[in-house]
């Protein structure tokens, strides 16, 4: 796998150099920013945290006797701070979303990321192994790629771009991206006109919403 860091220089939108006459784009997209606020920045759980954080605080002050007034400047306080921490997280993820590109041509997978540090990593078709679609809310869903051990990428270069808690073994992700069962049959498509000696075994419960395909050689 390749990184680049010329967002600057982009000779394409989302590509770090012109594509080869026999390549073209296949798709474009970004992440939806308020799934990817809630299922990658965590915003809902952390509300809820700060809301019983709230609780615990209110309760604490109605049991010390403390004074109304009192009792409405730290709770204020708390609110504010616990506002400003959420609407930083909310920013991020509005962030992350707008400076991503996900890039799908017929030879491999481009992932265009990072806000303030770009990098752009280049996946090509045959390195990938695996695929797990994760459909989350209103057909925005995750596509975890699995690449070949001899491709490493770390974990923290790709937050938030990665699937969860596989630390050891990183796992390229397309996060929070709309239509995502469809992006999902463009990408089988393209890795199976790339890899035609190969084929897609399918895993689990295709009914359920996590559904879980797997490449392996035929």
């Amino acid at each position: 796998m390749k990184a680049h860091h010329e967002h600057e220089f982009e000779a394409a939108l989302g590509l770090p150099e012109q594509l080869p006459r026999n390549e073209y784009v296949i798709w474009q997209g970004q992440p939806d920013w308020k799934q990817l606020a809630v299922n990658a920045f965590h915003v809902r759980k952390i509300t809820f945290y700060f809301a019983f954080m709230l609780f615990l605080q209110c309760v604490h002050l109605v049991d010390t006797d403390t004074a109304w007034l009192d009792m409405v400047k730290q709770l204020g306080t708390s609110i504010c701070l616990a506002s400003i921490a959420l609407g930083l997280l909310t920013w991020s993820a509005y962030l992350s979303s707008k400076a991503t590109i996900y890039t799908l041509t017929n030879k491999r997978i481009v992932m265009r990321i990072g806000i303030v540090l770009s990098l752009t990593f280049n996946l090509p078709l045959k390195k990938i192994v695996a695929s797990d679609l994760l459909i989350l809310k209103n057909q925005v869903g995750n596509i975890a790629l699995g690449i070949s051990s001899d491709s490493p990428i770390g974990w923290l270069n790709l937050w938030p771009h990665v699937r969860a808690w596989r630390i050891n073994a990183p796992q390229p992700t397309l996060r929070c991206i709309p239509n995502a069962e469809s992006i999902g049959q463009l990408i089988l498509q393209a890795w199976r006109k790339e890899s035609p000696q190969e084929q897609l075994v399918s895993v689990g419960n295709t009914s359920s919403a996590n559904n879980t395909q797997t490449l392996s050689h035929a």
